[in-house]
């Protein structure tokens, strides 16, 4: 044994060569937290002083490779100032220094995932052959940062600085045969013959039939390009990246500036160069938004399999309600594993389910993501039925009928009544109380929400909402069936609306009383669109329906009169009236024409301002502060309201439920953390300055704690 640390051993296996394997204790993946960054330090210094060392070969004692870099440590690491945060990257890149720099060659045996620092070790090694299983890349943009182990550094110089561009601004999970082609890695190999295959290479670069040095020197030299071909390289790319972020994630322009900046460099300066990019990254608020929402997704998983312990397993499920939303949640299903039966009154329901199902997946055999075998399996997981004759066996249910209370209780007293006792069943209702809808059943202890977001294919997140006598078993089996599902579950308590709906519409109303106060329904989208919702408020609208936001609007100003009861007409009435629905029937805010894919393309009307003029002031310029101001108060305290509520847990949760359900913007992280960023006592003051829009504008009591505390959600 040449070293044995908490998370790398050191140990001679054959020929001079010294294995040095990743395998930190107590944890399921490998990670550079500081344990392991203290042990490579140590481990390469042992390295150093046995002269029988010839060759190292990196390996991994674990399913992956290396994960990256330990995101719980970020926390503290970012409350120090910008030099102190440099300094800590460089003193890293140090160790990674000091073993590219051994007097031997190196070879990496990449076995599963790399990603981040796990890859940047990677890169510092004189050979790297990957498992055909195995995935490699530099995802840390997706957190608002930068690489800072080296990563834009060493890969330009490996693979050139078009494909290292391509790479770091992307931030992608990198598959053998795209590392390969690129030349980021030297050979893939099997996954059974990756140690075998490993040694067999180290012992050639350690006969000198491979040129280790030359390779090794390259990543330590300037960028292989002339003054022209940088500025053509760097700065197209720029131009093209700023088009893709919209000036809302700089990490990626930073990541570009920084390679440009060290091309000239060697490594030494070049690792400088990184190490204040990443600092200056590590300062903003965009990174603490996203690490943020990687933290909350954590929490998410754990709390999910948390459930995983008292859930009965969906073995076979069934949608009641075939149509576009019926018909996506059964491809859904199927798609992940689990067979559905498809309900429906009537044999166009079916028809228009099956065609949703049927082209979805053509969709997914088109662009080659599913084999035209795979397709007809999926297809044949689907049941479609008119009856009820063979729902005795069903686990869970799922009823997607009409958004009527007493439609949904006539056909769940029905149900209850033909299958098990045992059967879950759920509502896909989007805004009517769970409560409600359970009054007249017999087993309500069995039944809770189960919410999809339209479209459901593509919208990750499932609301599971618990009604008062739903039980823990019924909340446990629902989570694990959207979990099956491929979707992201937040359990949340009853209420009109639930989480997401009822911090919507506070939104929409905000949005509805600017064009009251003569704002212009375009000018508003224009300013959310770029504050970083996918569409502004109107074309939401659009989006969702005309009719389906008239009725949720009722639902919520009953539920919550004080401050969700508009006491005027607005221009969503308006519309509705006029029989303008959205996109479903082409014109809505705007009319909707079709583009050369065949996708609805949004077009001004002016027809929607001759309509909408009796029931707004004249014409108002508003600035964008004010827009956003006033869009985004009413969202903030309802949400900050579902929390004293307990209708939702955790700040983590309520902010994961907007990114997944609305779009709101991921690198503002949500709105408690919105709302950490701009400060409480700074929020409060901003929604007493429009105290006079009236309840909607009206913070917390607790809020106003929060305020004079100085106290945040996340600390």
């Amino acid at each position: 044994m040449i070293y044995e640390g908490k998370a790398i051993t050191v140990n001679m296996i054959e020929d001079g060569i010294a294995e040095l394997k990743f395998d930190l204790q107590g944890d399921s993946v490998n990670k550079f937290n500081r344990v392991t960054l203290e042990d490579l330090n140590a481990a390469v210094e042992a390295i150093k002083g046995n002269a029988d060392v010839k060759g190292v070969l990196v390996t991994s004692g674990k399913d992956v490779f290396i994960v990256g870099a330990d995101i719980t440590e970020f926390g503290e690491a970012f409350k120090k100032e910008e030099d102190e945060i440099a300094a800590w990257c460089l003193e890293a890149n140090q160790i990674f220094n000091t073993y590219e720099d051994l007097s031997v060659p190196t070879l990496v045996a990449i076995n599963g995932i790399a990603l981040g620092g796990g890859f940047e070790m990677c890169l510092a090694s004189d050979l790297r052959v990957m498992s055909d299983k195995a995935k490699v890349g530099l995802p840390e943009v997706k957190l608002g940062l930068m690489p800072g182990f080296g990563g834009t550094v060493r890969l330009p110089r490996v693979i050139g600085a078009d494909n290292a561009i391509e790479w770091i601004c992307m931030g992608g999970e990198n598959k053998p045969e795209k590392a390969l082609k690129d030349g980021a890695v030297d050979a893939v190999v099997a996954a059974d013959k990756l140690h075998e295959q490993s040694v067999a290479m180290l012992k050639e670069a350690i006969a000198g039939t491979i040129d280790w040095q030359a390779r090794r020197e390259a990543k330590k030299s300037k960028l292989k390009l002339n003054t022209m071909e940088q500025m053509m390289v760097f700065e197209t790319a720029k131009g093209f990246v700023a088009g893709q972020t919209k000036g809302q994630y700089p990490a990626p322009i930073e990541a570009i500036k920084v390679m440009q900046k060290a091309a000239n460099g060697d490594r030494e300066k070049a690792l400088a160069a990184e190490s204040k990019g990443f600092a200056k990254l590590a300062k903003t608020t965009e990174s603490q938004a996203l690490i943020g929402l990687f933290l909350n997704d954590q929490l998410l998983k754990k709390k999910a399999k948390e459930f995983d312990k008292q859930a009965k397993d969906t073995k076979k499920a069934a949608v009641l309600g075939a149509g576009i939303m019926g018909g996506g949640i059964a491809y859904q299903s199927a798609l992940k594993g689990t067979p559905i039966m498809m309900k429906d009154i009537a044999e166009a329901g079916i028809e228009l389910g099956l065609s949703e199902a049927n082209k979805l997946l053509a969709k997914r055999v088109e662009k080659k993501k599913m084999k035209p075998l795979d397709m007809g399996d999926t297809l044949n997981r689907i049941r479609p039925t008119l009856s009820y004759a063979e729902f005795g066996d069903v686990d869970t249910v799922v009823e997607a009928v009409v958004e009527n209370p007493k439609v949904k209780k006539m056909v769940l007293a029905e149900l209850e009544d033909q299958v098990s006792e045992d059967t879950i069943v759920t509502s896909n209702t989007s805004t009517i109380s769970i409560d409600l809808l359970a009054e007249d059943l017999k087993r309500p202890e069995n039944f809770l929400g189960m919410h999809f977001f339209n479209p459901v294919h593509m919208m990750p997140l499932v609301e599971v909402i618990r009604g008062k006598k739903t039980s823990e078993e019924a909340v446990a089996t629902v989570v694990s069936y959207a979990k099956k599902m491929g979707k992201t579950p937040i359990v949340v308590n009853d209420c009109p609306g639930f989480l997401v709906n009822r911090v919507l519409f506070p939104y929409f109303a905000g949005f509805a009383g600017l064009v009251r106060d003569g704002a212009d329904f375009q000018a508003v989208d224009k300013v959310m669109e770029k504050f970083g919702f996918p569409m502004g408020p109107a074309y939401l609208l659009d989006v969702v329906g005309i009719d389906t936001g008239v009725h949720a609007n009722e639902v919520m100003a009953e539920g919550f009169p004080d401050r969700m009861k508009a006491d005027y007409k607005t221009s969503m009435e308006v519309m509705f009236e006029n029989n303008r629905y959205g996109q479903k029937n082409g014109v809505g805010f705007y009319k909707y024409e079709t583009d050369k894919k065949g996708k609805p393309k949004k077009v001004v009307d002016e027809t929607t301002y001759e309509l909408i003029k009796p029931v707004v002031a004249d014409a108002k310029e508003f600035d964008a502060e004010e827009i956003i101001a006033r869009c985004m108060i009413p969202m903030c305290i309802e949400v900050a309201r579902c929390l004293e509520e307990g209708i939702v847990d955790t700040p983590n949760e309520a902010d994961m439920g907007l990114i997944f359900g609305i779009g709101f913007p991921p690198f503002r992280g949500g709105a408690c953390r919105y709302m950490d960023t701009v400060g409480m006592a700074e929020f409060v003051a901003l929604c007493d300055k429009f105290a006079d829009l009236g309840n909607l504008y009206k913070p917390t009591d607790r809020m106003r704690e929060m305020a004079a505390n100085g106290e945040s959600y996340f600390g």
